[in-house]
């Protein structure tokens, strides 16, 4: 028996790749279905078969592409209503991988479909538990994101079922391998192990504490923030199908001529640079949002641009690929292709960058207007003095709130989401934008006496 976690950072997804006897099995895979392809061939194993814990909300799963590339099994539980050729098992059915067994366990709550894989070894021992977003390490899947006409406190009242029926009883040392690790949205705050034990979330996860029903209901659906836009386009995707990332990746790679693109432009496609933000702050098309492959890239490209809008893309050289495979992975199709920054000065924008030595003078002076653009939870730990608080994922929302006139000065945590957040405001019409370079961080690490005069901390409860 032969198991690999295949782990996306940006996506916070785990994806597996199982295998017994030269057969194998790929459970959740994305949409990008090389790196599983080229494990199976360099061990000589064929895929039988691909398994899917549910219809994911957050990436767009790679299992019609890996059935077409192999030829095997797409393989749904929980009475799923997929459109499109694939094997729906029944709760507790079993299946045969080479010398081992997969059960399909049932465990509605995340979504309805939602479901769970045992492990049985060789030796018809209970080994581990593939989870999907039914449990993670510190937490479980929050049942708001794919729930039909079913209320979230209907789908919890589900998940406190699955958890305690068919999870619960499992023995201590079973390997759960979830779908998910931190950052992800599918979870209000999961921990940071990609693997753990059923026993070590029976001692530390706070959902599955001794408690009632409603006690249950109440911790799981209290403090759900809304989900980026795409979680409910990408839920669709996965249920009804998707053109092959072949064609996309053909299509998406044309080099596109400055009259082409900015023609484009003025139909409403989006300009969206995905270069550092040191880079983007140097020079950039005027109207480009910048939200670089160095960070978080599927999570704000999710929350920050319209799903159906064409996009022109702007990388750094050699990253087209990547950019586009990335927006690919949660449905983004529409690329019309990649365009090169023009040179000259005339035809380009700049967002000034303020440092940790320039931060005092520029505050004293009390001519920005300063945004932060953090979390709620994060700004409750370190807040900013006189700071209009307006979390990024707000912005596409609340930007109007901001005054055109204002120079406004942009922080966050490390330099990633500012940039975002002004790059934002800039293609709406805000000309007087700055951001902290580095963020809070870089101040606290390179200009720590100016955290006593700009910054307090909560102090202790008790």
């Amino acid at each position: 028996m032969f198991i690999r976690q295949f782990y996306t950072n940006c996506l916070a997804q785990a994806a597996y790749y199982v295998e017994s006897k030269g057969e194998a099995l790929i459970i959740d895979p994305l949409r990008d279905t090389k790196p599983y392809l080229d494990l199976a061939q360099e061990r000589g194993a064929k895929i039988r078969h691909i398994l899917e814990t549910h219809f994911h909300a957050d990436f767009v799963s790679g299992h019609l592409e890996l059935a077409r590339q192999t030829g095997a099994i797409i393989i749904y539980g929980g009475g799923a209503r997929p459109r499109y050729r694939a094997l729906v098992a029944n709760d507790g059915e079993v299946l045969s991988l080479g010398e081992i067994r997969i059960r399909i366990l049932h465990t509605p709550g995340h979504t309805l479909e939602s479901c769970c894989f045992l492990l049985l070894d060789e030796q018809g021992k209970e080994y581990c538990l593939f989870t999907g977003d039914t449990l993670f390490a510190g937490d479980v899947g929050r049942p708001d994101l794919m729930s039909g006409n079913l209320s979230k406190e209907t789908l919890a009242s589900m998940l406190y079922d699955s958890l305690n029926k068919k999870i619960m009883p499992l023995a201590d040392n079973l390997i759960i391998y979830p779908g998910h690790g931190p950052g992800s949205a599918c979870g209000k705050h999961i921990g940071r192990e990609t693997v753990t034990t059923l026993g070590e979330q029976k001692r530390t996860n706070y959902a599955l504490m001794e408690q009632d029903r409603d006690a249950f209901i109440l911790k799981i659906t209290e403090g759900l923030v809304s989900p980026p836009a795409y979680f409910f386009k990408d839920a669709g995707i996965n249920a009804n199908g998707y053109q092959p990332l072949e064609e996309v990746m053909l299509r998406a790679q044309r080099q596109l001529l400055p009259e082409e693109w900015k023609k484009a432009a003025l139909e409403g496609a989006v300009l969206l640079d995905t270069r550092t933000a040191e880079v983007f702050a140097k020079g950039h098309v005027k109207g480009a949002i910048n939200i670089g492959l160095n960070g978080d890239f599927a999570v704000w490209a999710g929350t920050l641009l319209p799903f159906d809008n064409p996009i022109v893309l702007f990388t750094e050289k050699g990253s087209e690929k990547e950019s586009i495979t990335r927006l690919a992975r949660i449905g983004y199709d529409s690329i019309l292709g990649c365009a090169a920054v023009p040179d000259e000065a005339g035809e380009q924008s700049r967002v000034e960058l303020v440092y940790p030595e320039t931060f005092r003078n520029v505050v004293k002076e009390g001519k920005y207007v300063i945004l932060d653009v953090r979390r709620p939870a994060e700004t409750e730990k370190r807040k900013l003095k006189n700071a209009m608080l307006m979390p990024l994922a707000e912005l596409p929302q609340r930007f109007q709130e901001l005054n055109k006139e204002d120079r406004l000065l942009i922080c966050c945590a490390g330099g990633y989401r500012s940039m975002i957040a002004a790059s934002f405001l800039n293609a709406n019409g805000f000309e007087q934008t700055s951001s902290i370079a580095g963020g809070i961080d870089r101040i606290e690490r390179e200009a720590s006496e100016l955290v006593t005069h700009y910054f307090f901390k909560e102090k202790s409860a008790g």
